[in-house]
């Protein structure tokens, strides 16, 4: 039986106080495909399946083994001989009666081979422990269908992920420490009469100790332009005189005592952040500046149109300024005066969203569209977070593993320190080498572990060779890489499973912001990495 409304928002409270009601229905719209159920697989699944995704499929053509059951908590010692990805869904099909599972007992190079459009369905697919050349395969028929996909190895005390998506647009980013947006350099006409219906100097006491902060610095800055040629204060020494000015302004007792007023302490407190200059931010120009946001067509997604709106609402309506986010912090005043100043700020950025609207239906109808195709809601949220948009792009896997597109550049500075994560990367790619070669990993069935040291080394050195790096890996490494025999730990698995699920659901929610493009984990000193190749 499918939860009831009350009952969903008490399962799921935490999280939808981090990503709201809609990031919960794109998780519950969500169909994730993961490949191959193995302890990261597993781990990661988990992680997706328990805040509600609507349905997951593995994949995964493989027979349970007595080492799965070693390792993967998924998976049982009566399931040994059963297909893995039968095992897997029926167990963690029991975490979350809201969620329904699926599996398909193939290999993903069979489904390539027979029907590749098997995976355009997905909202994302996930690829845990696969070969280099299935990884290369399936991800030209996903970056073709735009289908994001991740890739995920656990490979003994390393962890690895690549985000492959060709562009993928952020709305709610969710920056932290993002400055208040408040226009006290740059007042809008209501803020202006709001500001001036207050008169701090003829005010009874308790009236003076309860006017917002915000209106407390909107007074002096006035005065203090008056005095300053209409100069704001800039520097440290007159952000210091500035602060002085409003401590003054503090009412004093009969024996002239300064009163304790703590609306003007926060006054004091927050000048930087009410000085703060409204502009534009260099990112946001960026994008107003890109193709996307200027050739808007019948094909346009939804994102860019409301961009190009918002910068033809910068040019006309905007001074120059984006639409008003409509939001002010919390603060000591009385709720009377607190909540009209809210209004203020929420009407003005009604208003903004409004205009931005009038655009938008203007943008759809040049390219035959229906203005309704773009919601009032989707609007006031755009607007809301225009400062803090990010698009995010990664490079095809076929242009990182090209020899004429490799990034030399970033694996090359990486490497000035020998120690860097960068090792682990390059380490990786020469097993996936080994592999191609003798049909196993270094150390895998192979008790004369030093054979393959010998081995490995000849592939580090043809992948060297080959992208014409000029650096240098030292041998401890790959002893080490033999060593691990491409076992799973559960501890590392269990790491990177969660990191994986967390960037999987920023994808499925378009909130918060995926990293791009390689994140690289090293147990050993409990340390990460990301770099872009």
């Amino acid at each position: 039986m499918a939860a009831t409304k009350a009952s969903k928002e008490q399962k799921y409270d935490r999280q939808l106080r981090l990503w709201g009601d809609h990031g919960q229905e794109a998780l519950e719209n969500a169909h994730v495909c993961l490949i191959n159920a193995t302890a990261t697989g597993t781990e990661l699944l988990k992680n997706l399946v328990l805040p509600g995704i609507g349905a997951f499929t593995i994949v995964d053509g493989h027979t349970v083994s007595g080492e799965d059951v070693g390792n993967n908590f998924f998976l049982c010692s009566n399931n040994i001989g059963k297909n893995r990805a039968q095992a897997a869904t029926e167990l963690l099909q029991e975490l979350n009666s809201d969620v329904s599972g699926n599996f398909v007992e193939e290999s993903p190079e069979k489904l390539l081979d027979n029907d590749p459009e098997f995976f355009h369905r997905f909202t994302i697919v996930i690829g845990v422990q696969l070969p280099e050349s299935t990884c290369l395969r399936l991800g030209s028929v996903l970056w073709s269908a735009s289908v994001p996909f991740l890739v995920c190895k656990t490979y003994g005390l390393i962890g690895y992920m690549r985000l492959v998506v060709q562009e993928h647009t952020v709305i709610e980013s969710h920056p932290d420490n993002a400055l208040e947006d408040l226009r006290l350099d740059l007042p809008f006409g209501e803020l202006k009469n709001h500001v001036q219906s207050y008169d701090l100097d003829s005010m009874e006491k308790k009236d003076h100790s309860h006017t917002p902060w915000i209106i407390i610095v909107a007074k002096y800055l006035e005065k203090w332009l008056v005095e300053h040629n209409g100069q704001p204060p800039k520097n440290y020494k007159e952000k210091e005189a500035f602060r002085q000015f409003i401590r003054e302004g503090v009412l004093k007792n009969d024996n002239g005592v300064p009163e304790d007023e703590e609306n003007f302490e926060e006054a004091v407190k927050n000048v930087n952040t009410a000085l703060n200059p409204t502009k534009i931010s260099s990112s946001v120009e960026d994008l107003f500046n890109s193709e996307q946001c200027n050739n808007v067509t019948s094909q346009t997604p939804s994102f860019w149109v409301m961009l190009r709106a918002v910068k033809e609402f910068v040019h006309n309506e905007g001074n120059g300024n984006l639409p008003v986010r409509g939001t002010i912090p919390d603060m000591i005043a009385d709720s009377q005066k607190f909540i009209s100043l809210q209004n203020v700020y929420r009407e003005k950025a009604m208003q903004d969203a409004a205009a931005v609207s009038k655009h938008v239906e203007r943008l759809l109808k040049s390219v035959g569209k229906l203005p309704e195709s773009i919601s009032e809601k989707d609007i006031k949220l755009f607007c809301k977070n225009a400062s803090f948009l990010r698009v995010v792009r990664c490079r095809s896997l076929a242009e990182e593993y090209s020899v004429d597109s490799v990034n030399k550049d970033e694996i090359t500075s990486s490497m000035d320190s020998p120690d860097s994560e960068m090792v682990f990367y390059l380490m990786l790619r020469a097993v996936d080498r080994f592999y191609q070669q003798h049909s196993r990993y270094p150390g895998v069935y192979n008790y004369q572990v030093e054979e393959d040291i010998s081995k490995l080394k000849l592939c580090v050195n043809s992948l060297l060779q080959e992208y014409s790096l000029n650096v240098n890996i030292k041998d401890d490494y790959i002893h080490e890489f033999c060593r691990y025999g491409a076992a799973e730990p559960h501890t590392v698995a269990a790491f990177l499973g969660g990191s994986a699920a967390q960037e999987a659901i920023k994808i499925i929610s378009r909130q918060f912001v995926p990293f791009n493009n390689t994140f690289i984990y090293n147990a050993m000193s409990q340390t990460s990495a990301t770099f872009h190749l």
